[in-house]
């Protein structure tokens, strides 16, 4: 079996689209969302502030990604693959 069978055969699973993919996604957010806080917090100017609340998009986003990786798991525990 080639490589792009089995990841054909890999995504055809409901939990993999619905909670891993969008988990994934949420985390790759929450991970640049930190990037973007430490970065506002370690600013040279005090008054440069920008208007993205990133403190509260990492919390939410790394919320959203442990509640659809481990929804991701669950459903990967009761596929049996």
């Amino acid at each position: 079996m080639d490589w792009q069978a089995a990841i054909s055969d890999w995504l055809d699973h409901d939990w993999v689209v619905w909670w891993l993919l969008p988990g994934l996604g949420a985390l790759a957010l929450a991970l640049f969302a930190w990037a973007g806080d430490r970065r506002r917090m370690n600013r040279s100017n005090p008054d440069a502030v920008g208007w993205v609340s990133w403190r509260d998009v990492a919390f939410w986003s790394a919320f959203a990604a442990v509640l659809l990786l481990g929804a991701a798991l669950k459903g990967w525990l009761a596929s049996g693959s």
